[in-house]
This record gives structure tokens, sequence and C-alpha cells, in this order.
């Protein structure tokens, strides 16, 4: 799994060797269960995880008590409560393998130590950080311009993983809508 996050990294920054291997010496690796919680709603979020294999879902339990998944990270994918990872208050989201998972992960602490001593580690952040905020605007933009049978479309053609690898539940909970609106939608499609 070492190989796979240090490709990803290449792939975002410019490294040496040598900082490559300091930055891999942070990251530890964690097997979660399927379903497992690995943050809960009021735990502050003291871990970035790269996803090896398997499926990270970022969700929150909304007022009416149901759940909504704001983020899935499949693998080559970071995931994390990024406000309560940020800020160090209390997570609104919780943290859940979907799948067996293989990751990695490092501590906030570390993280950014990574970011004093290699200032390409500050690049990949920003990136991080940038690409976060333009996935998060687009679901929001989803929600308000398009109706759920052009979210659903959206997704095949973007993510068509998530509707072949996820219980409808899940992708449901991604699309903002009801099962049995999925279950409508997927017949007709």
């Amino acid at each position: 799994m070492h190989e796979q996050i240090e490709k990803y990294i290449r792939k975002e920054i410019h490294v040496s060797d040598d900082e490559v291997d300091i930055i891999l010496s942070f990251f530890k690796p964690l097997t979660p269960k399927r379903n497992e919680i690995l943050v809960t709603h009021g735990q502050t979020s003291q871990r970035t995880y790269f996803v090896g294999t398997g499926c990270l879902r970022i969700f929150f339990i909304n007022e009416d008590g149901a759940d909504s998944t704001r983020y899935l990270a499949f693998e080559d994918n970071f995931a994390t409560a990024l406000v309560s990872f940020i800020t160090e208050e209390p997570s609104f989201e919780f943290i859940q393998a979907l799948e067996e998972t293989e990751l990695l992960y490092i501590t906030r602490k570390d993280f950014y130590h990574l970011t004093e001593i290699i200032p390409a580690w500050e690049k990949f952040y920003r990136h991080y950080l940038e690409m976060a905020y333009v996935t998060n605007t687009k679901r929001l933009m989803s929600f308000v311009t398009m109706d759920a049978r052009e979210r659903y479309k959206l997704l095949l053609s973007q993510n068509p993983n998530f509707v072949q690898r996820l219980p409808n539940k899940m992708v449901a909970s991604y699309l903002n809508i009801s099962q049995e609106t999925l279950s409508r939608l997927k017949s007709r499609i």
C-alpha cells in the first residue's frame, strides 16, 4: 500500500526520494472491519485516511434521524472529517468503513508537522483542500440545480463504481433521495 500512496503523492507534488521516505514514515496501517465506525459524532477528527482497498463513507445524521452521505472514498483517495480535522472541534460527521478496508492514516499532528518540514507537503495540502472545496460545491449545486434523475445519471457517468459496489441504501443516501426513488430510476435508465 505504501507504493500506492507514493504514486498518488508523486502525481500531486514533486518530492525527492528522501522526502517521500519521510512522508511515508508518518503513515500507519489500519484495517477496519466492514461497517466499523472510525469517527463518530462529537469526536474530534485526529486522522486523515488514505484508502488502499475498500471504501470509507463520511456521513451525518439529519434532524429527522436519517443519515446523509457527504463523501465516499474508494481506492486511491484520502478522507477525513475535514472541518473537525482543521478546527479541532467535535465532528458533526461520522466516518465508516463500508467494506473490508485497508487504510493508511496519518495523525493531524504529524500531517501539520510535514507542512513545516517538507515545503511540497503544504502544496499537497492546498491541492487537497481545493479539491475538497470543488467536490463539495459541485455536490451542493447538484442538489439545487438537478432533479433526482439528473443526479443519478451524473453519478453513473462519473462514478459507476458507486452504483456497482454499494447497496441501494448508500447510493440513495449519497444522492439525497429515497431508496424507492432510486429503484424507480434504476428501472428506467
